[in-house]
């Protein structure tokens, strides 16, 4: 059963974000008090090049496989220090398409935006991470393996061990990119 393991947020623009028990999520805008809520980008890069654009990235999750993964490769990195909102366990976040429903809890409704291209902050975190994050697919396409952005589509609250369903897009899917 896929499942929340962890959620966070930080009310400043830091790499790593605070765990907590619960967090709200808010229609359209994000998670209440954390430093990316609102309907235009809050991504401090995409800020300084169009203040308008739509923020596709008012939710960030990060599957607890991937830690798993790091540590074998040296990498010691627990839940909220990349960065997440909600880490999850039991979905290939990775291989969703894009419009994919995360339906967390009872209320909850999260839509799959993109992906989160490791950035420079993770370097000053631990050397090689961002290396750690990319790779190729069976295609040579380059993967990012950071995480999913999304939408909040129906707010509430997320707390740990809440239960998460996948509704897949209708129609042709459509292959992650970075957002």
């Amino acid at each position: 059963m896929a499942k929340v393991m962890a959620v966070a947020s930080a009310r400043t623009h830091q790499l790593a974000k605070t765990p907590c028990d619960e967090i709200l999520l808010l229609q359209d805008l994000g998670i209440e008090g954390d430093a990316h809520l609102g309907r235009t980008t809050q991504h401090q890069t995409q800020v300084r090049k169009d203040p308008t654009r739509p923020n596709l990235r008012q939710v960030h999750l990060i599957h607890a496989e991937l830690f798993a993964e790091l540590a074998d490769r040296g990498f010691n990195v627990l839940p909220s220090e990349l960065g997440e909102n909600i880490t999850t366990a039991g979905i290939d976040l990775l291989g969703l398409p894009r419009g994919t429903q995360l339906l967390i809890g009872s209320d909850v409704v999260i839509e799959v935006t993109g992906l989160r291209n490791p950035c420079r902050q993770l370097e000053a975190f631990l050397p090689g991470l961002p290396q750690a994050l990319l790779g190729k697919d069976a295609d040579g396409e380059a993967l990012r393996k950071a995480g999913v952005m999304g939408i909040v589509v129906a707010g509430g609250v997320v707390r740990l061990d809440d239960a998460i369903r996948v509704q897949l897009p209708s129609g042709p899917h459509e292959k992650l990119g970075p957002v």
